[in-house]
């Protein structure tokens, strides 16, 4: 499952459309905001009965999100020992420098400007999903039984 944290029903509607014709086989949540986003990782609200080692292959975040920004949610899910190794790619409009800047002190592990034609997002989606869910090794999973081990 990909993790989608986005606010614009727009770019949630072309992110989904294009995973979808590159074929992506994992599902796509979508998340309208940070607090949401942190609730469902945590397994928090309206998500408790999640169970909360079941995480996301890897979660698209963007920055400019109402509640909780994106840059506050990367530092949460760093911050936490079970989805500190999650993959977080920030998938923004902004390719200012100082949100990538932000996005990187936080350790996302990429920065992906929103393209802006459809069949590009669409080459994109395929090469997320290929590189994160097929190519890259994750780290471990972690259990209630990893907490206490070093």
């Amino acid at each position: 499952m990909i993790l989608l944290v986005e606010d614009n029903d727009v770019d949630a509607d072309l992110a989904s459309r294009a995973f979808q014709r590159a074929e992506i086989k994992n599902p796509m949540m979508r998340v309208r905001d940070g607090l949401d986003a942190l609730d469902y990782l945590f397994a928090r609200g309206k998500y408790a009965a999640r169970d909360p080692y079941d995480m996301p292959a890897f979660v698209l975040l963007d920055l400019n999100i109402p509640k909780i920004s994106g840059v506050e949610v990367l530092k949460a899910i760093r911050a936490d020992q079970r989805t500190m190794h999650l993959p977080v790619i920030i998938l923004s409009s902004s390719g200012e420098e100082r949100d990538r800047m932000g996005a990187y002190k936080h350790f996302a592990n990429s920065y992906i400007i929103k393209p802006l034609d459809y069949d590009q997002f669409v080459a994109a989606a395929r090469q997320l999903s290929l590189y994160w869910t097929e190519l890259n090794a994750p780290a471990p999973l972690m259990s209630s039984d990893s907490y206490g081990s070093t």
